[in-house]
C-alpha cells in the first residue's frame, strides 16, 4: 500500500484519515501544489513552496511545516512509494471546524501530500501539436491563488473530451486567459503573447519559460490575446508542470500548424532543465 503524508506523519493510505468537516472539503478553503519528480527528485520545489505560501499568506492560513521540512518528507515518500516520475501533491486546508463561514478560532490546519506516478508528455502529442476548444471563463476573481476550487476547471476539461479535444482554453470578454490546467502562450512575428498574471494562475512553468525566453533574447509581450488574434499567429503552445511546454496545432479549428521553430526552440531549453 502507497505511503502519504498527513499532519507530519507517514502512514498507509488507507489509515489517512480527514474529518469530513475539514474546511477544505466544505468550503474549498485550502490550496495547493502540485510538484514534478524526475529521477526521484522534486522539480522547481523553491518555487511551487514560494507560490504556496503566497495563497496561504492571502487566507491568512498559517503553515504549520517550513518548506525544506516538507521537502524532506515528500524525498521520503518519494522513496517508500519508488516513484521516480511522476508528481507530487501537497495540499493545506484551514483544517477541521464547525461549519461556519467565518474563519474559526484555534483551529489546525491539515497538511497532507502523496505521490502518483505520472508519464513524461507522449511525445508524438508534442510532435504533432495538440486541438483546443475555447470556453467562456466563468471562474471567479482571484485566480492568482491556487486554492482546491476547481470545479469550472473539470467541466472544461471535460467539455473539451466531449468536443474530441485535448483541452480548453478559457475566454473572458473575448481574450484568452489560460488553459483549464495550462498556461497559454501565442508567437506572432516572432514575439511571444501570454497573458498578464491577472486574475490567471502564475504558473511556474510559464516564469521559467518566460525565464528562458529572456535569456534568449526573445520579445515577449505579457497582454491579452483577442481569439479573433489568432489567425494572424505563427504558433503556439501550453505550459504547466505536467505539460511541461506542449505545442498547440489547432483552436477551434484554426490551424496553427506544426510546432514552429520558437516553441521547439523553448521546447528543448526547458528539457535541458530537466536533464540538469
Amino acid at each position: 500500500m502507497a505511503k502519504v503524508f498527513l499532519n507530519g506523519e507517514i502512514v498507509d493510505e488507507g489509515d489517512a484519515r480527514v474529518p469530513i468537516t475539514d474546511r477544505g472539503l466544505v468550503f474549498a478553503d485550502a490550496v495547493y501544489e502540485v510538484v514534478r519528480v524526475y529521477r526521484g527528485e522534486p522539480f522547481l520545489w523553491r518555487e511551487h513552496m514560494e507560490r504556496m505560501e503566497r495563497g496561504a499568506r492571502f487566507l491568512e492560513i498559517p503553515l504549520p511545516f517550513g518548506p525544506e521540512e516538507l521537502r524532506e518528507y515528500a524525498l521520503e515518500l518519494i522513496e517508500l512509494n519508488e516513484c521516480d516520475l511522476g508528481v507530487v501533491y501537497i495540499q493545506l486546508t484551514r483544517g477541521p471546524a464547525p461549519r461556519l463561514h467565518r474563519f474559526p478560532e484555534r483551529v489546525r490546519p491539515t497538511t497532507f501530500m502523496f505521490t502518483q506516478e505520472v508519464a513524461r508528455p507522449d511525445r508524438e502529442l508534442v510532435r504533432r501539436g495538440v486541438d483546443l476548444v475555447t470556453i467562456p471563463d466563468v471562474r471567479w476573481g482571484l485566480c492568482e491563488v491556487k486554492t482546491v476550487g476547481l470545479l469550472p476547471n473539470v467541466l472544461g476539461k471535460e467539455e473539451a473530451a466531449k468536443r474530441g479535444a485535448f483541452d480548453a482554453l478559457f475566454v473572458r470578454d473575448g481574450v484568452i486567459t489560460e488553459g483549464t490546467s495550462s498556461n497559454f502562450f501565442a508567437v506572432r512575428d516572432g514575439r511571444l503573447i501570454t497573458h498578464p498574471v491577472d486574475n490567471i494562475l502564475p504558473g511556474v512553468t510559464r516564469a521559467k519559460v518566460l525565464e528562458i525566453a529572456g535569456g534568449l533574447g526573445l520579445e515577449v509581450q505579457e497582454r491579452g490575446l483577442r481569439i479573433d488574434e489568432l489567425r494572424a499567429c505563427d504558433e503556439a503552445f501550453l505550459t504547466g508542470t505536467v505539460l511541461e511546454v506542449m505545442p498547440v496545432r489547432s483552436v477551434d479549428g484554426i490551424e496553427l500548424g506544426p510546432p514552429g521553430a520558437l516553441t521547439r526552440r523553448l521546447l528543448e531549453e526547458y528539457e535541458g532543465l530537466i536533464e540538469a
